[in-house]
């Protein structure tokens, strides 16, 4: 893939060609860098960046990031690629940055777990000390996952969650949770303009086929007439956003005028079983695939739903696209690619 360079390029040859004469160039647009650019929602957010006018240079290692995603944004005049791993630090001119590097699947995550603790932690270290040497707005995507198994539902922003600090989704959950921390210290200790969301379940176009997540497994399971894999008995609940609605809130929280570092929850409170959903999937389909059940993963969450009091008061934001909705595009994504990607047929079957 070609990188697209030219935007900062051009910026800073003018810069420094004025500032031998003693003159200084003002930018006349907003250079916004996004961690996990190339991921399911970084790549949503480049583009709706693009679209509001800004600069963006996309940050990715490719490790669950996929270039596919950010293709058709390469040739645009304002989209910059970088391939760079944010353990390590980055020096870039930026006005904002949106911090969203990490793997974010069970599937993913699990599969390094010490990569991914540094991928949080130090990550957010390197984007916070950028922040700070060019005092540019940060915005860390946390997750609900830093509650834990909830024991308060539905979880308030107040919560200070039930998380398994030994267990296999610690890697995630805790590395989240130390990243928050970090944020609040950063802002505590050298006045950054925060801003920190906890994100519900996420679902919608680009997602990867192949990070285990419940919606798209069901979605490609349910296109090819496959079983549908519903782990436990199906009552666990999750809610379930789609990604416009998402990153919606995302651009609102950074445009807020007022110092508001969150955190603040992002997610639809309307709350969805496992079994429920699949049998909607099956059903919207057309798909003869029967439900069968597995044993649960360990430290899976019975109950997840945010409380997104806040979020409607201080942003005016609440989730417009209802779930039977958002399921349809999603699959019209999906059945595009099984249409275009053989071998996809192969990794539902592994998924099932």
């Amino acid at each position: 893939m070609t990188l697209n360079t030219k935007p900062a390029t051009d910026w800073y040859r003018r810069a420094a060609a004025l500032y031998e004469k003693g003159e200084t160039v003002q930018k006349d647009t907003i250079t916004a860098l996004v961690t996990g650019g190339a991921g399911f929602l970084g790549s949503h957010l480049c583009r709706r960046l693009l679209d509001e006018g800004r600069e963006v240079i996309c940050v990715d290692n490719f490790y669950t990031g996929r270039r596919a995603n950010i293709a058709q944004l390469t040739s645009h005049p304002r989209f910059e690629v970088i391939r760079h791993d944010v353990c390590f630090p980055l020096y870039v001119e930026v006005d904002e940055i949106y911090n969203l590097a990490c793997p974010a699947s069970p599937i993913h995550y699990q599969i390094d777990p010490v990569q991914t603790a540094k991928t949080s932690v130090l990550g957010a270290i390197n984007m916070l000390g950028l922040a700070k040497r060019t005092r540019a707005k940060i915005f860390q995507a946390s997750t609900s996952e830093v509650y834990g198994d909830p024991q308060v539902h539905p979880q308030n922003e107040d919560y200070w969650g039930n998380v398994n600090p030994i267990g296999i989704r610690s890697c995630y959950d805790e590395s989240k949770r130390c990243a928050e921390t970090l944020f609040f210290d950063y802002r505590r200790q050298h006045g950054l303009q925060i801003r920190v969301a906890r994100i519900f379940n996420t679902y919608g176009p680009y997602m990867s086929a192949d990070d285990g997540r419940v919606v798209s497994t069901f979605i490609l399971q349910a296109l090819q007439g496959m079983d549908i894999t519903v782990f436990g008995d199906g009552d666990q609940t999750r809610s379930f956003c789609y990604v416009d609605d998402l990153i919606d809130a995302i651009m609102r929280f950074m445009e807020y005028e007022e110092d508001i570092p969150g955190p603040l929850n992002l997610g639809n409170p309307e709350e969805t079983t496992i079994v429920e959903l699949a049998q909607l999937i099956i059903d919207l389909a057309g798909s003869k695939s029967r439900i069968v059940h597995r044993a649960l993963p360990a430290d899976d969450p019975v109950r997840r739903k945010p409380d997104i009091t806040k979020a409607r008061k201080i942003l005016d934001w609440q989730p417009r696209v209802d779930l039977k909705q958002g399921i349809l595009k999603t699959m019209e994504y999906f059945d595009h690619v099984l249409s275009t990607v053989p071998a996809l047929h192969k990794t539902a079957s592994v998924l099932a």
